[in-house]
């Protein structure tokens, strides 16, 4: 195997944050999905996987080449990545037929995840609970057409409908079940 910079530093990562986990029930005890994100020049931009914990469903993002600030970080509603724009990933996962944002009080989507805050050395990680790992959220998930995680160039406001206001589609990639 091949040892990059990208693989170095996603599996420091990856160790750090299990090592955060308070106690061994914290620890993810099944992959359920995974995916490897990519900028529109096909570019390696970072990998996600879906874990759960037997009660929990999470998701565990990282990634890389990013401008440094904040970026939307959001699951959409196809699993497509087609460059340039990735806009074949469609709209926001949104089965409850919500508004967008977590400041909105009318609700928000599924696919409506905190910003990834990236930092000088141009990376990201984050870890979202979207609920509890029930049969329903995962048919949601992964319904026919699948469902793509996309990075944005910009922030969500986490309030403008239908999408956060946070810019072009940067990165993207389809979430596939692992087994």
């Amino acid at each position: 195997m091949t040892r990059t910079p990208l693989t170095i530093a996603l599996a420091f990562t990856a160790t750090a944050a299990l090592a955060a986990c308070s106690t061994v029930g914290d620890l993810p005890s099944e992959r359920v999905a995974e995916a490897r994100l990519t900028f529109a020049n096909g570019v390696p931009a970072g990998t996600a996987q879906l874990v759960s914990n037997g009660q929990t469903l999470t998701l565990a993002v990282l990634a890389t080449g990013l401008e440094p600030g904040e970026h939307g970080f959001h699951l959409h509603t196809t699993g497509k990545c087609e460059a340039p724009g990735f806009t074949s990933a469609g709209g926001h996962l949104n089965p409850g037929g919500n508004e967008h944002g977590s400041l909105n009080p009318q609700g928000k989507h599924l696919g409506d995840l905190p910003n990834l805050v990236v930092g000088a050395s141009r990376s990201a990680s984050a870890d979202v609970d979207l609920g509890a790992d029930t049969a329903a959220l995962r048919e949601q998930l992964f319904d026919a057409d699948g469902t793509a995680i996309v990075i944005h160039a910009g922030a969500d406001d986490y309030l403008s409908d239908p999408a956060g206001d946070a810019g072009s589609r940067v990165a993207c990639g389809v979430l596939t079940q692992t087994r």
